[in-house]
């Protein structure tokens, strides 16, 4: 029973400390409206300030916000992603508001400068109070309070990586306690990354061991062949309030990490299939959708100059227009401004654009140069077929030339494809005359893929608008 009481202590308070949460986002959302109607109008009576609109933002932020991962334990995962799922869910909360407020036909009440006030200091707030607790709770696992003992039980190089991971990562609040060794060594110790804990290599020693030190965690980094272990102590700890999670060492199997999913109703281990989660991808969907949609409208009197150009540039069509493949290998039709003159092309072939290629006009090489030539593709976007940051889409000839010579080629189409990506912005653009510049963009392609977070897109969007908008290789 004293099991149970404690069980039923940390649950009730894990729900209090996420209902204060609740009332701490509400508190800095309707602040953040006070305050920026303070900065706007010097108070909250102004004829521009709705108060219904503040109380759609608070019912949506409760409800939204959970759904993306704002309110779950962050012990051990990034702060940086952290702020990312943050910044996303009360933009997402902003956009679903100003939408209601559309179709109640209350936006002309609304003071636009308010509104962005409002967004950016309860956003900032929402940041500070989140980036506070923690660093808070960092220092305190610093100190070695707030610790949750772990035991390992694995074997090789893949046990040793997790050992090391738990001690580099300090503040995440886990310390290894004990480890179980299932083909100990002589040098056994020596391999060891963790110093001063206990070594087991006898089960019935270890699971003493675990119970008497009222271990929290057992952690099985094994592969999957040791299914006869993963059982025994599934079987040895089935009556203890131990967390037991499996690390499993698909390495050699799997093309990106492998991540568990939920397959109708059965978890299932992806060795060769998209590393975005249906979570994750929702996520991208929503971005992508409210940035093409703002870029559009705020790039619309540039792009009506740049088609303007091009129609008087030379004979033809403003808009060049090819098939592309997207997520999963489907056909769409991408579009950019023409920066060709009209020719005729052998069927089946594509001809990269090279260096003084005479095939392109002037103001072409000076769109092609900044990348000014891909706006169209923000239509694409909006349309679905692309997202803003993801692996750049090749001709379709050339997927099926590269996709049997480059490896891990064809796993680009796993997401949508971007109109900038990670490749992009690290100088992997331009002509591919040699297999190994595809070779090098496939590599950071699948980099992106591995290590996707909100946080990347950003850093990628701004890294393009700050550097990769001009690029040497861009002709």
């Amino acid at each position: 029973m004293d099991a149970i009481s404690i069980a039923y202590e940390n649950k009730k308070s894990a729900g209090f400390q996420g209902l204060l949460a609740r009332v701490l986002d509400t508190s800095l959302i309707v602040g953040g409206a006070v305050a920026a109607a303070q900065i706007r109008f010097e108070n909250l009576t102004g004829d521009h300030v709705d108060t219904g609109f503040i109380a759609f933002a608070a019912a949506f932020a409760l409800a939204l916000f959970p759904v993306f991962g704002v309110y779950q334990s962050w012990r051990g995962r990034s702060m940086l992603r952290m702020i990312g799922q943050i910044c996303l869910a009360w933009l997402v909360v902003q956009g679903c508001g100003l939408v209601l407020m559309f179709a109640l036909h209350r936006t002309d009440f609304i003071s636009r400068l308010w509104f962005a006030y409002w967004t950016g200091t309860t956003g900032a707030a929402l940041i500070v109070a989140r980036s506070s607790t923690y660093a808070l709770l960092r220092h305190v696992r610093n100190a070695g309070l707030n610790l949750r003992s772990v035991a390992v039980v694995g074997r090789g190089s893949h046990c040793r990586q997790v050992m090391r991971g738990i001690l580099a990562a300090r503040a995440s609040g886990f310390r290894v306690a004990a480890a179980f060794d299932l083909h100990p060594g002589a040098e056994r110790a020596a391999e060891c990354p963790v110093p001063n804990i206990q070594l087991f290599d006898d089960f019935t020693d270890f699971s003493r061991f675990v119970r008497v030190e009222n271990i929290q965690e057992i952690w099985l980094a094994l592969p999957l062949s040791e299914e006869s272990m993963i059982s025994r102590c599934l079987h040895e700890f089935r009556d203890d309030l131990v967390n037991i999670r499996f690390l499993p060492d698909v390495s050699s199997l799997a093309l990106f990490d492998g991540s568990v999913i939920d397959l109708i109703g059965v978890p299932a281990i992806n060795l060769v299939a998209s590393p975005l989660s249906s979570h994750a991808l929702l996520k991208k969907e929503v971005f992508d959708r409210a940035f093409s949609l703002a870029a559009l409208l705020c790039l619309a009197p540039l792009m009506i100059c740049v088609a303007v150009a091009v129609k008087l540039s030379s004979p033809g069509p403003v808009f060049f227009v090819q098939k592309r493949k997207g997520a999963d290998g489907r056909v769409f039709k991408i579009y950019k401004f023409r920066t060709m003159r009209v020719h005729a092309s052998e069927p089946g072939v594509i001809k990269q654009a090279s260096r003084n290629d005479p095939r392109i006009t002037r103001i072409g090489a000076f769109l092609r140069r900044t990348s000014l030539d891909e706006l169209p593709q923000f239509l694409n976007v909006l349309r679905g077929d692309m997202s803003v940051v993801g692996p750049r889409p090749h001709a379709i000839e050339h997927d099926d030339l590269y996709r049997t010579i480059v490896h891990g080629y064809i796993h680009r189409y796993r997401i949508k494809p971007g109109i900038t990506g990670w490749a992009q912005v690290n100088g992997f653009r331009g002509e591919t005359d040699r297999v190994e510049k595809m070779q090098k963009r496939v590599e950071h392609d699948l980099y992106y893929l591995t290590n996707w977070s909100f946080g990347l897109d950003m850093r990628i969007v701004l890294a393009t608008v700050v550097r990769g908008l001009i690029h040497r290789n861009a002709y």
